[in-house]
């Protein structure tokens, strides 16, 4: 695969990297509704996405209490791939936690993580009680001390990262050098705000769910009464979280899976290939992140690299799961900005 600059770094990943979500092995509630992988299986993801050129994984704290970090780096050390082959990225979670905790919890993530260092070290979310100058100057700490090489952050607003990278820049402290975002054919909003920050900062964009949550991997068909037995949406759906079945059965998600469909039978590739081959084709988006449970479902979207939509493809695609726009986002209000008359 050909490699792509994350943002302004001197880090260059694949156009697509492996996500370690279901690498918990049961480390906390989730297990109870949903299969993480063995070890045997484990490695043998890893192994698959190595052979097939990818080189950055994304782990975070919060994924089996570092138990998905663990097992990411066993897998490496078992396949002998060496520090500093892959990128390595994870997250810390801060929700109701002083920043301090940031170093509390580096030491273990440096732990769970071994002999493989941490490059992009994320903010998971938000932190609507800690002040951001303290997370901000104790994040900027941990890349003078040479624990993390770059830092990122992950499910932020866009007034948010705003606010983030100009206060990094009037304190003269390492700044965010990517987000990670949701953002696929059923979550168009990240277009709004989020995107144009990105763009307008230079950062890298990793999107998470690419396929939201399989609604875009071609399980999902109109007519269908309820969720796959076992998927993650059917996983959504017990303990409601977004990409539920009662969440997205619906017009417009029937509108967009038999375009995305009928594009992926024009251009004699799957439904998941051809969702994630429109991300992969938009500038503002670096790579996005895939989850696998298999190497058949991993080769699958690894086929998503090395060929195109067509432009028409690409209209249509976007015509079919495009949102509603209103003020401040439609063309009366861009022709307002520009000194036009709406």
């Amino acid at each position: 695969m050909k490699k792509r600059r994350l943002g302004r770094t001197g880090i260059e990943i694949t156009p697509i990297g492996l996500g370690c979500w279901q690498f918990s092995q049961g480390a906390n509630f989730i297990a109870r509704f949903w299969d993480t992988l063995s070890d045997e299986a484990i490695r043998g993801v890893v192994e698959t996405a190595l052979k097939g050129g990818v080189n950055w994984f994304d782990t975070a704290e919060a994924y089996g209490n570092g138990r998905s970090e663990q097992k990411l780096a066993e897998a490496l050390v078992a396949l002998d791939v060496k520090p500093g082959a892959v990128v390595i990225a994870t997250k810390w979670l801060p929700f109701f936690r002083t920043a301090g905790s940031i170093s509390a919890t580096i030491d273990t993530r440096i732990s769970c993580l071994g002999r493989y260092p941490i490059d992009l070290y994320q903010v998971h979310a938000w932190d609507p009680v800690t002040p951001l100058e303290e997370t901000l100057s104790t994040l900027n700490e941990l890349v003078t001390r040479g624990w993390v090489r770059y830092i990122g952050a992950s499910n932020f607003r866009g007034w948010q990262l705003q606010k983030a990278l100009d206060l990094s820049r009037s304190h003269d402290w390492e700044p965010f050098v990517c987000l990670q975002p949701q953002y696929n054919l059923m979550c168009r909003a990240t277009e709004f705000e989020i995107l144009p920050v990105c763009a307008n900062e230079g950062l890298g964009v990793i999107p998470w769910s690419p396929l939201r949550g399989g609604w875009l991997s071609g399980r999902y068909r109109r007519g269908m009464k309820s969720p796959v037995e076992g998927s993650r949406v059917a996983v959504a759906e017990k303990l409601g979280w977004s990409e539920s079945w009662s969440r997205y059965n619906n017009e417009a998600t029937w509108k967009t899976i038999d375009e995305l469909f009928a594009v992926a039978e024009q251009a004699g590739k799957t439904p998941a290939q051809t969702a994630l081959r429109w991300l992969l084709q938009n500038p503002a988006v670096t790579a996005p992140i895939v989850g696998a449970h298999s190497m058949e479902q991993l080769n699958d979207n690894l086929g998503s690299v090395g060929w195109s939509l067509s432009d028409e493809q690409v209209r249509r695609l976007e015509a079919a799961s495009a949102l509603p726009v209103s003020y401040p986002y439609d063309d009366a209000a861009e022709q307002q900005q520009r000194g036009g008359r709406a």
